[in-house]
């Protein structure tokens, strides 16, 4: 075993994901694929949305990476976070659970996409909720219960519209999606909250730009718009927020009171990426059609991480699910196809659609040049992502729950994982 020569994939999102399916039980002999990650799922971050509305439950929206895997296949999954490469020396030190490990690799593939920026404005950092995680998500979620039940102990009209006031930032597919969500999120619970008053409750979002959806087209921007305008969501364009405190939001304009920001604007590279030594591009590191980094021999990048031009159209790939699942699918066939000694394709293609959930079973969508709004681009939505879950068994599971909760309320629990040893230090 000491001559096998090591294939890593760093991260497991959409990329990382579609590149091990790839490459598992593929790889000719003398090769092993090694799969890094700092957690032991891959999450679909575009569903995290509808988590904070509690449309799926938190465990529907990721999926564990073993289960990936061909039990013959002879891959070995480190949980653990790479802290440095060597690209000259063909070595990466990660931290894992048994501690620090120095690992070699012959071919090695970034997609380990990109971080939550938390300060891009004052304040940002301490006082805005961002949603990357599932973490994110819970917490936003078992937020506004707090902001609820806080409303329900303290009659005093002026606290309570601003406890009740939640702003998001950003128009984009993120902050629309948590708008649509939330309010509907909002008019389920607040029946069991009868003390508060349902005036005070109110969803505000603040977009800079002068449309919704700036990345769909213009009418399908506009249906969301009246879709978030009909369930009262006060949306403002032209509004750039400049600060955040515990009080609400700063803009040029004034001030907006508010209990509870949520920021769904900002991304930042990963420190791995930046670490290599190459020049990046709009913070993403460039690769070539084949999605290999010229000049480093085995080196490869897809994903968020990586700035992948489109054969199709020359421009640079999206870093949307969608385009991040065929740069991990061509990718692997290219490695596949260096390792054999064979030429490689350039990554060409063609968008099937973007879709964007407003709300329970409400969306937004473009499948094949048609546009299409309400349940049905829900239902399109929901079936894209049902499709990308592993193994059978899961999809069919999810399936199941997911038309559960179709016709049933949501749920309102609030989780707050307290542990034995923290009641016993409270008490």
């Amino acid at each position: 075993m000491n001559n096998v020569k090591n294939v890593i994939v760093v991260g497991g999102g959409f990329a990382g994901t579609a590149a091990i399916a790839g490459l598992d039980g593929r790889l000719p002999p003398g090769y092993r694929l090694l799969v890094i990650s700092e957690e032991s799922y891959t999450t679909f971050s575009p569903m995290l949305p509808e988590a904070v509305g509690a449309s799926v439950f938190p465990e529907q929206v990721v999926a564990p990476i073993r289960e990936l895997f061909d039990a013959r296949g002879g891959a070995r999954f480190i949980m653990g976070r790479v802290t440095a490469t060597d690209l000259a020396a063909g070595t990466l030190c990660c931290n894992s659970l048994s501690g620090p490990l120095t690992l070699s690799f012959d071919q090695l593939v970034l997609a380990c996409g990109n971080r939550a920026r938390l300060d891009l404005m004052p304040g940002a950092h301490e006082h805005a909720l961002p949603l990357k995680t599932v973490g994110d998500a819970m917490h936003i979620r078992n937020t506004v219960l707090r902001r609820l039940a806080r409303m329900e102990l303290d009659a005093a009209p002026e606290q309570q519209r601003r406890l009740g006031h939640f702003v998001i930032i950003g128009g984009g597919f993120s902050g629309v999606e948590v708008a649509g969500e939330l309010v509907d999120f909002l008019a389920s619970v607040r029946p069991y909250y009868p003390h508060v008053d349902a005036s005070a409750i109110r969803v505000t979002l603040l977009q800079d730009g002068a449309r919704l959806l700036p990345e769909l087209p213009a009418a399908l921007g506009a249906a969301a718009l009246a879709s978030l305008r009909k369930r009262a969501v006060d949306v403002q364009f032209g509004q750039r927020a400049l600060h955040i405190d515990a009080g609400g939001v700063g803009l040029a304009a004034g001030f907006i009171e508010a209990g509870t920001v949520i920021s769904t604007i900002g991304s930042c590279t990963n420190g791995l990426i930046e670490q290599l030594g190459i020049a990046l591009e709009r913070g993403r590191l460039p690769v070539q059609g084949d999605c290999s980094v010229a000049g480093q021999g085995g080196l490869w990048a897809i994903g968020d991480c990586a700035l992948v031009p489109n054969a199709h159209d020359g421009q640079a790939a999206p870093p949307t699910a969608q385009f991040a699942v065929q740069e991990g699918r061509l990718m692997a066939r290219n490695l596949l196809a260096r390792l054999n000694g064979s030429p490689g394709r350039a990554f060409n293609y063609r968008s099937r659609g973007m879709m964007a959930a407003i709300g329970h079973m409400k969306g937004v969508a473009r499948i094949f040049g048609v546009p299409v709004s309400g349940l049905l681009a829900w239902l399109a939505w929901r079936a894209y992502y049902l499709s990308q879950m592993p193994t059978r068994r899961r999809k069919l599971r999810i399936f199941v729950e997911w038309t559960w909760g179709m016709f049933f309320s949501v749920d309102i629990t609030h989780l707050r994982f307290t542990r034995s040893a923290d009641i016993e230090r409270e008490s």
